[in-house]
């Protein structure tokens, strides 16, 4: 299996450590590429501001570093450019989306590749967040209802891959992250295996590639990779798609778990994964690597 990256996290967001610092540790791993995904600005669209998206005036600069870093590494490691791109919704209506990249002076022909991520389950609150701020969105936005929760996320991912615009899922599964032993919902519950075999469906019929993301363990949260073995093996039936990535939120994570991450998915009974070769008249283009 040869190693890549395209979901990684730079000080232009919520990441530690320089461009060129990423590209480095990369080489000495012996990565064949690597992909930078800033999280997209969503202050301009959103009016949101947060301290760990991309700032709408630094957008320019992240993309001309990236460019330069392909120059200087071109013949040693591949690098592409990308964006994590939030799909958002308010009161049911999509304020955010790949859509919003994709058709802009900043689309598709510019970017090589996009990720799609859900983290808002309401305009201001995310699933990805420390867990007295999970608790408080479950109590206070969901009536206590944990199970509600988990079908808000679910309903987000179904309406985040029909909008398109993107190449890859991110951590398919994020809603689990404080959800450890079960404690707030079921996931052994009827209710909840529909939802994952429905997105798995949902999934394969994209031809979207879900990454298997180690960032959860990276960062010491989870105990597993995102997705779980149930939405794999759903996927794998389907011949759906998947890579590895770090979620890099610092030089020293690529890389990380990918042992595990493969071990996982030999798990669930892939024998391949997909790895990203650039794209051409705004097709991505990949290719299938054996574990």
């Amino acid at each position: 299996m040869r190693y890549s990256c395209l979901h990684t996290h730079t000080y232009f967001c919520d990441g530690h450590g320089g461009i060129e610092e990423f590209c480095e540790t990369a080489y000495k791993k012996n990565f064949v590429s690597l992909g930078f995904s800033a999280h997209a600005p969503v202050s301009k669209k959103t009016g949101l501001s947060t301290n760990w998206h991309l700032k709408d005036e630094r957008l320019d600069e992240y993309c001309r570093e990236v460019r330069a870093a392909r120059e200087r590494w071109h013949g040693k490691l591949d690098v592409y450019l990308g964006l994590e791109v939030d799909y958002i919704e308010d009161g049911g209506t999509c304020i955010l989306s790949a859509d919003d990249f994709r058709n802009s002076g900043q689309g598709l022909n510019y970017f090589d590749y996009l990720i799609g991520s859900v983290h808002y389950v309401t305009p201001r609150r995310c699933v990805d967040c420390p867990p007295d701020e999970f608790e408080n969105l479950i109590r206070e936005d969901f009536g206590g209802d944990a199970m509600a929760l988990a079908d808000a996320y679910w309903d987000r991912m179904e309406r985040m891959i029909a909008k398109g615009g993107f190449d890859i899922i991110a951590h398919a599964d994020i809603i689990k992250k404080n959800n450890k032993n079960d404690k707030w919902f079921s996931t052994k519950d009827e209710h909840y295996l529909k939802r994952i075999d429905r997105i798995a469906s949902i999934i394969a019929e994209s031809g979207l590639v879900t990454e298997v993301n180690t960032g959860g363990l990276n960062r010491g949260v989870t105990t597993e990779p995102y997705p779980s073995q149930r939405l794999l093996r759903a996927l794998q039936k389907k011949n759906a798609p998947v890579m590895i990535n770090a979620d890099a939120h610092k030089p020293e994570h690529l890389g990380g778990f990918y042992n595990e991450a493969r071990a996982f998915l030999l798990e669930a009974g892939f024998k391949h994964i997909s790895l990203f070769e650039g794209r051409v008249n705004g097709k991505a283009l990949w290719k299938t690597d054996p574990l």
